[in-house]
């Protein structure tokens, strides 16, 4: 591993993603073998399109390594693919640039293996059973608190299915990385199980984005968590071309006060109604329409027969679900949208995409561990989306430490700051459009 050289590409008789329609090749430069991907249909979607662009074929050695860490068919895809003339290869980067993204690359690697080597990325049973029994007892306690007579019950009930819903899509997060029980299918299953009895979602399609996510993340077209438009836009950048006194323009100035009541409901259902079902239909995703199904049997199932009528109990999964989106897509926000973006022609080290464009929250914070499910140590899981998230506590000194060697910021933010700061970047941005100053 790691003998890619980072940010080499090549350069003569290698074809631009952009032009496909010409009959040169695309390359793919992986361990310092150049690859032609032009007639390969990649099993994991357009994701390696993010690969194969620029004058052709940047150093994808490190994005597939990670990617396809638990997956024994990716090399022998990858030794059957047609070789290109490595000698076309060259850098982009000065001479001292190439030294730094090397030495980088070759340390990383280094880690990584010594990672591996000492279990951090071996599944745990009782942690596993620990996730998916505190789900369980989550869901039975919303529906025994809305049995009940009180008001306040009900209330509480509306609040803990919201979290129980949420809890099912950090679960359902690390089983679509392949990090729960390490075995892929069986991850993948339970990933299109938990999101979409737990969530009304589908895993299959939340997978195929998030990569993509992953690849590049807070790197404009191209990290989709930055195409969020029209409902909620995170950077100056993506609204240059709204145009002021629009009721778009107007919508945004007010992001900052909608985002977590009205903003995160509006795409969950916009996700559950219409994108999800739409990539199912696409893609025969016929298992996933039936727990979704079995979602909706089993809430008006339950209270119809705790007593409520059929508008009292869709008002009830209205509050609930909202409340499940609030609780994930704030969580997610704070760990990436106040950051900076990249450019899309920029070329980034898979180091430096987690040190500039993730930051850390609260990790000395036990609490927070559990309420953002050991994801506020998102510098961590960027570096190693592959390995169980519970492990990262016990790694993030030595990321630290590999960081400052590398000259790397490494942010640790306090919650609180962090959700300060995610909200006056929601008004800021919305703020922003029209502003000629800063377009």
């Amino acid at each position: 591993m790691g003998k890619g050289s980072e940010g080499r590409s090549a350069v003569n008789g290698v074809q631009t993603s952009a032009n496909s329609q010409s009959n040169k090749p695309k390359a793919i430069l992986i361990e310092g073998v150049l690859y032609d991907v032009t007639n390969f249909r990649h099993p994991g979607g357009s994701i390696i399109d993010f690969l194969t662009e620029g004058e052709a074929g940047v150093d994808a050695t490190q994005a597939y390594r990670e990617f396809h860490q638990r997956s024994g068919k990716a090399d022998k895809y990858l030794k059957s693919l047609p070789k290109l003339d490595v000698s076309k290869v060259k850098s982009r980067f000065s001479s001292k640039e190439q030294a730094r993204r090397d030495a980088m690359t070759k340390d990383y690697a280094e880690f990584r293996e010594q990672l591996i080597k000492e279990g951090y990325f071996d599944p745990s049973l009782p942690h596993m059973t620990y996730r998916v029994v505190e789900i369980v007892v989550l869901f039975v306690l919303s529906f025994w608190l809305m049995g009940q007579s009180s008001p306040l019950a009900l209330a509480l009930g509306i609040v803990v299915s919201g979290i129980s819903q949420g809890r099912c899509g950090w679960v359902m997060h690390e089983m679509g990385h392949g990090s729960f029980t390490g075995v892929i299918w069986l991850d993948d299953r339970l990933c299109e199980f938990f999101y979409g009895v737990g969530c009304g979602m589908s895993g299959h399609y939340w997978k195929n984005q998030h990569s993509k996510h992953h690849a590049a993340p807070n790197r404009l077209e191209h990290d989709v968590d930055l195409n969020t438009l029209p409902l909620v836009a995170f950077n100056e950048r993506v609204v240059r071309k709204v145009r002021p006194g629009t009721l778009l323009a107007l919508w945004l100035r007010v992001q900052a006060y909608l985002f977590a009541p009205v903003s995160c409901l509006l795409i969950g259902l916009g996700w559950t109604l219409y994108l999800h079902p739409r990539y199912m239909m696409r893609t025969k995703r016929w298992m996933e329409f039936v727990w979704i199904a079995v979602r909706y049997v089993a809430w008006f199932g339950v209270m119809g027969a705790l007593g409520y009528t059929p508008g009292q109990s869709l008002g009830m999964y209205l509050c609930a679900f909202g409340l499940g989106c609030i609780y994930i897509f704030l969580q997610f926000a704070v760990s990436h949208t106040h950051l900076p973006v990249s450019n899309p022609e920029d070329q980034l080290h898979w180091l430096e995409y987690a040190a500039d464009h993730t930051v850390n929250i609260s990790t000395k914070s036990w609490f927070v561990t559990w309420w953002m499910s050991n994801l506020n140590f998102q510098i961590e899981h960027h570096l190693f989306p592959t390995a169980p998230q519970f492990r990262f506590k016990e790694i993030s000194p030595r990321v630290e430490a590999l960081f400052k060697r590398h000259g790397l910021p490494y942010y640790d933010m306090p919650y609180t700051s962090a959700v300060s700061t995610t909200f006056a970047n929601l008004y800021s941005v919305g703020h922003s459009v029209g502003d000629a100053k800063r377009d």
